[in-house]
């Protein structure tokens, strides 16, 4: 893959996460389709996608706030520490363990994104959670961000869903907050303990459009319907699981 395709990746996947989650659906396979071994892939497009996700945040800066009874502190504390957790366990695991799973984490971070908010409106739990059960449950969700993070967002909004009955479209400025927190930390293990800077080149090219990307899909967010968002994004799982799958 070309100069010009990882800039228009960067741009798609940076634009999918502040929109409503699945950029590692396109960054991680493009990645791997430009010749990275998946454990470096996977790190890479954290470290990649990390700029997309501050830019992001830094648009939703005035829609910031608590997540129930947890403070977007203590949840930003929870997520790096999670994600910092999780970034240690891709680090120390076998290659070849992690190249096997990744079509299992493909197809069940499409099953999240596919079910995970129909399901929490069919159930209609709200099992209202203090503070440090909903701070727990993040940080569990932001290990396995730091480790992988495909569709780590949208388990984010549905756990943030049933514990404290927080609606989507409002919880969706968090979603890109605690996105960033999760995933900053292990960009920043990334960058000094693995070999993503072995792949410096496709790494920052796609940094550069994802960027731009974060920052323009939370303006695209404001004006497009949530199902239309929703079925854009399901859209681009499945196929590049689809397609990942099918390379081998």
């Amino acid at each position: 893959m070309g100069t010009v395709g990882l800039v228009l990746v960067g741009v798609a996947a940076g634009a999918l996460n502040s929109a409503g989650g699945g950029g590692t659906f396109v960054a991680l396979p493009a990645l791997v389709a430009a010749g990275l071994p998946p454990v470096t892939a996977n790190a890479a497009s954290t470290v990649a996608l990390l700029p997309g996700a501050l830019s992001g945040a830094w648009a939703y800066r005035h829609e910031l706030g608590p997540v129930g009874p947890a403070s977007a502190t203590a949840m930003a504390a929870a997520s790096a520490l999670g994600g910092l957790v999780g970034a240690v366990a891709l680090v120390v695991s076998a290659a070849a363990a992690f190249a096997a799973a990744v079509p299992w984490l493909l197809a069940f971070a499409t099953a999240v994104l596919a079910v995970g908010r129909p399901l929490v409106r069919v159930v209609g739990l709200d099992l209202a959670f203090a503070a440090r059960p909903l701070l727990g449950c993040q940080f569990v969700l932001a290990i396995y961000g730091g480790y992988f993070g495909g569709a780590v967002g949208i388990l984010m909004v549905a756990l943030w869903s049933i514990g404290t009955g927080l609606d989507a479209a409002t919880g969706n400025p968090m979603r890109v907050a605690q996105l960033a927190a999760t995933n900053l930390p292990a960009a920043a293990l990334f960058l000094v303990a693995s070999d993503v800077l072995s792949a410096a080149a496709p790494t920052a090219v796609v940094l550069a459009g994802a960027l731009a990307g974060g920052y323009l899909g939370a303006r695209v967010a404001r004006v497009l319907p949530a199902g239309v968002l929703r079925a854009i994004v399901l859209l681009v799982a499945v196929t590049s699981t689809a397609v990942y799958i099918a390379r081998g």
